[in-house]
């Protein structure tokens, strides 16, 4: 049996954007090879929006298709589960919990319903209530809280631990979690992140954390991986990472935390900007953080990195491969 848990291997993902008469193509994901080991974890991508972190996140849903490369899962390829067998295996958790329920149905039909689809018995051949009311334990909450309810009639942070209980009704191995708490308040977050970290020890899972926020990153993660344009550029232990950046784009990360009054005055000059240095930076040849970052050299805007190992984190930059080349010790 494989040691490894999940491993992606040169996931290539191709889109076309711009008007019918003027297309360009873009790499939404370019080239990530990331290989995890089997053991509880959770790994956090972070980056900023329009990084590719979804579009991974889609892969490992099988929502998307990656144009190149392969996802291995638990020793087989991901495309060769049956869709009835993969749905046990991985679950997801969306950021919106208001959009995971129709308000016009009661919350415990969405119960009844996964048991049905996917076939699930208690242990001791226990009526749906008892099963449903054992996954609603895992998130604090019972079945007279959930009985004959709406959706209106619970608050986001319910919702959201609902929408965790019901993912949890089949055991799954594996939790892909795209900005799960970006709704909720602080007290919330809180509460929803240390839900995580327990569900993580108690039942063995192996969460897939998607966050632009480095503080709830920081707060659950054991590993993280940072995404800029589709790339990984610096991937390791979540301390090392957030506490001792390596490559430029995360100290950026790290440095930039905006004043509520400056992003409320030029949101609309910033997002503009953003989203022409986004296309901007995906059509560059080389390193995509070229056009922003302070130590850039001519290689950088010709040739992308290959990762290089410095005390344990892998970081995808010239100013490391360069000393790596020269002899330097890291």
């Amino acid at each position: 049996m494989s040691e490894s848990f999940l491993t992606l291997k040169n996931l290539t993902k191709e889109f076309q954007v711009g008007t019918f008469f003027s297309k360009v193509k873009i790499l939404a994901i370019q080239d990530v090879t990331l290989e995890l080991e089997r053991k509880p974890t959770v790994f956090t991508l972070v980056g900023e929006s329009g990084s590719g972190k979804t579009t991974l996140a889609n892969f490992l849903l099988r929502v998307l298709k990656p144009t190149e490369g392969s996802i291995t899962f638990l020793g087989k390829n991901i495309e060769s589960y049956k869709k009835f067998e993969f749905m046990k295996l991985v679950q997801p958790i969306f950021q919106n919990p208001y959009e995971t329920f129709n308000p016009l149905k009661k919350v415990e039909t969405y119960f009844c319903s996964v048991i049905k689809k996917l076939r699930i018995t208690s242990e001791n051949g226990h009526s749906f209530e008892k099963v449903i009311e054992k996954a609603l334990s895992s998130v604090a909450l019972t079945w007279e809280e959930v009985k004959d309810k709406y959706p209106n009639e619970f608050s986001g942070g319910q919702l959201q631990r609902l929408s965790i209980a019901r993912a949890l009704m089949v055991n799954p191995m594996l939790l892909v979690a795209d900005e799960p708490v970006s709704m909720l308040d602080a007290s919330l977050r809180v509460f929803v992140l240390n839900l995580f970290r327990k569900l993580k020890e108690e039942k063995q899972l192996y969460i897939i954390y998607i966050t632009h926020d480095l503080a709830t990153a920081y707060y659950i993660s054991d590993y993280i991986g940072v995404m800029l344009r589709g790339s990984l550029v610096e991937v390791g232990p979540a301390e090392k990472v957030l506490l001792n950046p390596l490559h430029p784009y995360t100290v950026l990360l790290k440095e930039s935390v905006p004043n509520p009054d400056e992003i409320k005055k030029k949101q609309e000059v910033r997002i503009k900007e953003e989203r022409i240095l986004e296309i901007e930076e995906f059509l560059e040849q080389g390193c995509k953080f070229a056009l922003r970052c302070p130590y850039v050299q001519e290689i950088c805007k010709k040739e992308m990195p290959q990762d290089v190992i410095v005390e344990g984190v892998a970081v995808k930059c010239w100013l490391y491969s360069k000393k790596k080349k020269e002899g330097f010790d890291m």
